[in-house]
């Protein structure tokens, strides 16, 4: 086992190769909470494509209709703008909770650790052993026995990696689709066949040999947590009061630390938590457990190592309620409100209205004419009725939908031509068209504003 120090990442050889950790089980009450935190997330993953709301699936990225399903909302392109409520909200929020309790998220809630303490290594450990059984397998020449263990353990890394690949995709291809080119050729479907297998390997990569080299090198979210903490958050430390000077048990002066290096053992990122709090911590509290482990075995009280702020480690009092909190609080409620009235106020149907391509009128037998397209989308997964109406003002317009109605069934989006006329004699210059569109059922109402065009008047017309 290497020792850590402040000087070098631990995971890192001095000659830049990548130094493979192999870290021992931590039995505990938090390991138990952790993977019952884990199978909860795993579960929601896998479940949000199949449970429908309102018709479409919780959490469905519908890149062939361009729309976006988000737990019984339906948003469409126009409605995209809430995506930035959306994504600057969970950033922020991340932030907000960094600022309280340190990197809970990394330790408890991060897709890389529960994807990878909750099922690539339990499936490393049930294959090859705790951590110095691993150890000990990878020095060990290559048997038939090494071999076995270590082609069941990638292969099942293989599967795991497709399955994960393809739960991900299910979020942007409907499932009855992903299901259908599962049964056909890859050469019918290469392109998401291509973006599986792609995702696939990157999965495998990470989660078989990278690992915690995405947290330490490639997430910059470590790196910010110094900006983002301060005294009163809530970190995992080790109490030096308690702890200093090590010794083994009954030896005189010493504090409770017998120096057992097991909160080394079972740190996923290899840190000795004892030399205080560090970039690659993630806050996964294994060492807690590992501590409180020795120290119960020792008939000492447990808490050497524990959750705490930095104030607390230092024998003083924690703040919660500071400046910091406060102020995120407020902003935090704010945004949410925001995002929440954006959200409420969202139409249960758009419509947008275009000029078609090529000349922007037509003369035709005494009539002006104007050439449009309509393109409206149902957002409900219930039929709506549209009623259609055309105003020029004081100007009398014909046009195509002379009823006035259209049926659009649930999650629909039909694009229809509009063509208004009026007569030639009566044009005397441009003028705005307003197409309304209107759901009698809710009483929803969409106004759209377009210009009437045709040709230019003389400034003094002949007289006759």
């Amino acid at each position: 086992m290497v020792n850590p120090n402040l000087d070098s990442v631990t995971t890192i050889r001095p000659d830049g190769s990548h130094r493979i950790l192999h870290p021992s089980d931590a039995k505990g009450r938090f390991n138990t909470w952790r993977r019952a935190v884990f199978a909860i997330l795993i579960l929601i993953y896998v479940l949000l494509p199949w449970i429908p709301v309102r018709g479409a699936p919780a959490v469905f990225f519908n890149a062939a209709e361009r729309k976006v399903h988000l737990f019984g909302h339906t948003l469409v392109f126009q409605d995209l703008w809430l995506g930035f409520f959306l994504i600057t909200g969970l950033g922020f929020g991340l932030f907000y909770i960094t600022a309280l309790f340190g990197r809970v998220w990394c330790g408890w809630a991060c897709p890389q650790t529960v994807w990878l303490e909750g099922v690539y290594r339990r499936i490393e450990r049930w294959i090859e052993g705790d951590g110095p059984k691993r150890e000990r397998l990878a020095a060990a020449p290559n048997t038939a026995d090494k071999i076995f263990k270590r082609v069941l353990k990638h292969g099942l890394f293989i599967l795991v990696s497709l399955f994960i690949a393809h739960v991900f995709i299910s979020y942007f291809i409907s499932l009855p689709r992903l299901y259908s080119m599962m049964r056909t050729s890859p050469l019918e479907n290469w392109t998401a066949f291509l973006w599986v297998f792609t995702m696939s390997g990157i999965f495998y990569f990470n989660f078989a040999w990278f690992r915690e080299q995405l947290c330490i090198v490639i997430c910059p979210y470590g790196r910010l947590q110094s900006a983002l903490i301060d005294d009163n958050s809530l970190v995992i430390g080790y109490d030096t009061a308690r702890g200093e000077p090590r010794g083994k048990p009954g030896t005189a002066g010493a504090g409770d630390c017998v120096d057992c290096f097991r909160c080394v053992q079972v740190c996923p990122t290899g840190i000795d938590i004892r030399q205080g709090l560090q970039m690659e911590c993630i806050g996964c509290s294994a060492c807690i457990d590992a501590c409180d482990d020795v120290m119960t075995k020792l008939k000492r009280p447990r808490g050497l190592i524990r959750y705490d702020s930095q104030n607390g480690l230092t024998g003083g009092k924690t703040k919660f309620l500071r400046p910091r909190t406060l102020v995120y609080t407020v902003m935090l409620l704010a945004g949410i409100t925001v995002f929440s009235f954006a959200l409420s106020s969202l139409e249960p149907f758009t419509a947008t209205v275009h000029r078609m391509q090529g000349s922007p009128y037509y003369r035709q037998d005494g009539l002006v004419r104007n050439q449009f397209q309509m393109r409206l989308t149902n957002k409900s997964a219930e039929p709506a009725s549209l009623t259609i109406e055309v105003s020029g003002g004081d100007h009398a317009l014909t046009w195509n939908r002379g009823d006035g109605m259209l049926q659009l069934e649930g999650m629909e989006e039909r694009v229809l031509p509009l063509f208004v006329s009026m007569s030639a004699a009566e044009f005397a210059g441009a003028f705005p068209l307003t197409i309304i569109f209107e759901n009698p059922d809710n009483g929803h109402r969409v106004e759209k504003t377009v210009p009437f065009l045709g040709p230019d008047q003389p400034a003094n017309p002949p007289t006759p």
